[in-house]
């Protein structure tokens, strides 16, 4: 048995234990947590749906706002997943999938229409669930640009 928690306060203990597991799996060392998660709860509208187990063992997490793209003549609201990450244990059971559409669904009941995000790693993923990789967007970190528009 699975719980999601919503939360847009990223002192949550929870959130934290995620996020620095997550962290730890890629390498990333940092100096001062505090400052990192004070830093995201600067950011508004930001948040993210932890996944745990009934017995708190950290699922995954995803992380994610509302973004504006726009120029001196369009402007474009979209979801943006900004972070994302299942434990290597829980990976392949569906768990990323229903995080992913949890994102999503905040983005539609929020009136957004098109999610976007960036992977190094998970192209095969994002595809089979609707994403598609759109060159003509390019990210800062350029890693490829997948969109998904929201039905």
């Amino acid at each position: 048995m699975v719980k999601d928690l919503l939360i847009s306060d990223f002192t949550n203990h929870h959130f934290q234990k995620a996020f620095k597991l997550y962290f730890d799996e890629l390498g990333i060392n940092v100096k001062d947590w505090e400052a990192l998660f004070n830093e995201m709860n600067d950011e508004k509208d930001s948040r993210a749906y932890v996944r745990f187990t009934d017995t708190y063992d950290v699922v995954g997490f995803v992380q994610f706002k509302p973004i504006v793209l726009s120029n001196w003549f369009f402007s474009v609201q979209l979801g943006f997943i900004r972070e994302f990450w299942v434990a290597k244990e829980y990976r392949s059971t569906g768990n990323g999938k229903s995080l992913l559409h949890l994102a999503e669904a905040y983005f539609k009941e929020n009136g957004l229409q098109k999610s976007i995000l960036t992977t190094d790693t998970a192209e095969k993923f994002y595809e089979k669930n609707g994403y598609v990789k759109d060159s003509t967007i390019i990210a800062k970190n350029k890693d490829d640009v997948f969109v998904k528009e929201l039905r």
